[in-house]
C-alpha cells in the first residue's frame, strides 16, 4: 500500500483496519515526508493486533521509502494487490504494473449553493467540511459556485461561523505566496508546499492580517477562471464564484472537479437540481445539504474511507475492496436445490 503526505497516519490506519479484516497481512511504503509518523502508526497497530491475539508483525512499511522502493513493492512477486492513494503520477505507474491495482487519485471538491438552500446551514457547513484538518484531506470542499441571488448571504454566513472574507487585492498577495508556478486563468497552479495544511491564520499572517487561531477559513469572492478555483489547494482557502443559476453553477462545477469524479457537494431543495448535478458529476461521493464530511460518515450515512477509488472503480474502499469473492460448490450428495 502507498500512502500519502498529506492525511498519512489515518490513511494508514483506515486501510489497515479494512484490509486486515479482509485476512490480509500488508507492506506500506509511506510518502518519504511522513515516514515518522507513518512508521509509528505501524509500530501502534501491530501492538493492537498482537494484543487482541493476532499475529506479529501483520503489518510492514519500509524504514526509509523512496520511489525505488515503492516501485520495488510494486513488481515484487509475493505481493498480490496493490492500493495506492496518491497523486496521478503514482497511480497511473499503479495501474501499469501488470496487477490488480487499486488507486485513489486527487479530487477538486465543489459545492453548489442554489436559491432554495438553507443559507445559514450552507455557510455553516461549508466552512466545516473545507476547513477540516486545513482543507489537506481530498474529500474537503474546494470551490464554491452560488447563485447570485443568494451569493452575499452566503459569503455573510460564512464569516458567522469562523471564516475571514478577503478581497481580491489581499488574494493576488496570498496567491502568489502560496504558489511556486501559475498556468494562468482557468488552469490549477502548483503549491508552495510550505503552506499546504497550514491554519488560516498562518495564511492570513502572510498577508499582513492578525488573526486568532479560532479562525476556520479564508472566504474571498473571484470571478470563474481565477486560479484558485481550478487548483487542488490543500489550503482553507475558499473561492466563490458567483453564477446566475444552478444550471450555471453545476456546469461549473463539471468542470473545475476536472473530471476526477471524487467528491461533490450541494445545497439546495430543488430534487430536479440535485438529481442533474449528482447524475452529471458521477462522483464516488455525492453530498446533499451537509458538509463533505457527511460523505465520511460524519453526520451522514455510511462508512468512513481514505481510499477514494474512483480511477479503478472501487469507490469508497473496505474490506471487500480488498479481497477475492471466491465459490466453493457441492455437487451430488447434500445438495439442496
Amino acid at each position: 500500500s502507498l500512502t500519502p503526505s498529506t492525511n498519512p497516519t489515518s490513511t494508514i490506519i483506515c486501510n489497515a483496519i479494512a484490509m486486515v479484516a479482509a485476512g490480509n497481512a500488508a507492506v506500506f511504503n509511506a510518502h518519504p515526508s511522513a515516514k515518522r509518523c507513518s512508521n509509528r502508526t505501524i509500530q501502534v497497530l501491530n501492538q493492537a493486533i498482537q494484543k487482541a491475539g493476532g499475529p506479529a508483525n501483520l503489518l510492514a512499511c519500509t524504514a526509509e521509502p523512496t520511489l525505488e522502493s515503492a516501485t520495488a513493492l510494486m513488481h515484487h512477486e509475493g505481493i498480490r494487490l496493490l492500493v495506492v492513494t496518491g497523486g496521478i503520477a503514482v497511480v497511473r505507474a499503479a495501474m501499469k504494473s501488470g496487477k490488480r491495482a487499486v488507486c485513489a487519485g486527487p479530487g477538486n471538491p465543489p459545492v453548489v449553493v442554489d436559491e432554495t438552500a438553507d443559507i445559514e446551514q450552507a455557510g455553516r457547513d461549508i466552512v466545516i467540511g473545507g476547513s477540516f484538518d486545513n482543507n489537506i484531506v481530498c474529500t474537503t470542499e474546494k470551490e464554491t459556485f452560488a447563485v447570485d441571488a443568494i451569493c452575499d448571504r452566503l459569503m455573510e454566513a460564512m464569516t458567522h461561523n469562523g471564516a475571514v472574507k478577503i478581497n481580491r487585492y489581499q488574494l493576488d498577495r496570498l496567491w502568489k505566496a502560496v504558489t511556486v508556478k501559475s498556468r494562468g486563468p482557468g488552469k490549477p497552479a502548483d503549491m508552495n508546499k510550505d503552506f499546504i495544511g497550514k491554519s488560516a491564520h498562518v495564511l492570513l499572517k502572510e498577508i499582513g492580517v492578525q488573526a486568532g487561531p479560532e479562525v476556520r477559513q479564508i472566504v474571498v469572492e473571484v470571478d470563474r477562471d481565477h486560479p484558485v478555483v481550478w487548483s487542488e489547494q490543500m489550503m482553507p482557502i475558499m473561492p466563490v464564484v458567483r453564477v446566475a443559476n444552478a444550471d450555471e453553477g453545476i456546469d461549473l462545477a463539471i468542470a473545475a472537479e476536472h473530471g476526477f469524479r471524487h467528491t461533490a457537494v450541494m445545497h439546495s431543495k430543488n430534487l430536479d437540481n440535485l438529481s442533474r448535478m449528482a447524475r452529471e458529476m458521477d462522483c464516488s461521493i455525492f453530498v446533499k445539504n451537509g458538509p463533505c464530511l457527511a460523505g465520511l460518515g460524519y453526520g451522514g450515512e455510511g462508512f468512513c474511507s481514505f481510499t477514494i477509488a474512483s480511477p479503478t472503480g472501487e469507490g469508497l474502499t473496505g474490506p471487500i475492496s480488498f479481497s477475492r469473492l471466491r465459490r466453493c460448490t457441492l455437487v451430488d450428495s447434500f445438495r439442496i436445490v
